[in-house]
């Protein structure tokens, strides 16, 4: 459903740039981003960790003076230390975000960004490892996500902006279960991730 989702938005986009063709820009886009994940309960001990993307970008000018969207195709990698294991993941971003350009001057300006984005997993799904007393933790990341941008920033002129965007997850990002090899107990834990994110944008 989530693919199919995704298909409508490309669709969708495609569709809007004949009628605005003045207004397409196709560009790249890359930044950093700090990761944050927090657990229902205390049994995992997460650390924040900086992670890194890069992809592609269109962004459509609608006639409405103002107002635009843009959807990316975002390589995504980032790092979290959890229990002392260094948890990778790495994904595929599309990120569709409504906008509102408020300009400055003839070539420069700020803006306001929301919308929906969508990342689905490439990576290793699935970390398992025993820690000093013996206990077995596993960290399963989900195949897929859904997740809601803010953010706002500043165009410099038309071909580069530098913005910064806070993410927030809307499911679970992970599973993570605690077990006792001796006792064979189990615990079952969620953890949700939110990241901020800073990037810029170079507009061919």
């Amino acid at each position: 459903m989530k693919k199919f989702f995704v298909l409508m938005v490309v669709m969708a986009v495609t569709a809007v740039m004949p009628a605005s063709a003045q207004g397409v820009k196709i560009g790249v886009k890359g930044g950093l981003n700090n990761t944050q994940m927090k657990f229902d309960k205390s049994v995992f001990d997460a650390e924040n960790r900086f992670g890194w993307f890069a992809g592609p970008i269109v962004k459509v000018d609608l006639p409405i003076t103002g107002l635009g969207i843009d959807i990316a195709g975002l390589y995504d990698q980032r790092e979290t230390k959890v229990n002392d294991e260094t948890i990778q993941q790495k994904s595929i971003l599309v990120p569709l975000n409504a906008r509102l350009n408020l300009g400055l001057g003839d070539a420069a300006g700020i803006y306001v960004s929301a919308g929906p984005q969508f990342g689905f997993n490439i990576g290793d799904d699935e970390f398992k490892w025993k820690d000093k007393e013996n206990y077995e933790n596993t960290f399963q990341l989900k195949k897929s996500s859904f997740s809601i941008n803010l953010g706002a920033g500043i165009y410099l002129s038309d071909h580069l902006e530098v913005g910064f965007t806070y993410n927030i997850a809307m499911g679970k990002t992970a599973d993570a279960t605690f077990k006792d090899a001796l006792k064979t107990a189990t615990t079952n834990d969620e953890t949700k991730a939110k990241a901020w994110t800073i990037s810029a944008c170079y507009y061919f």
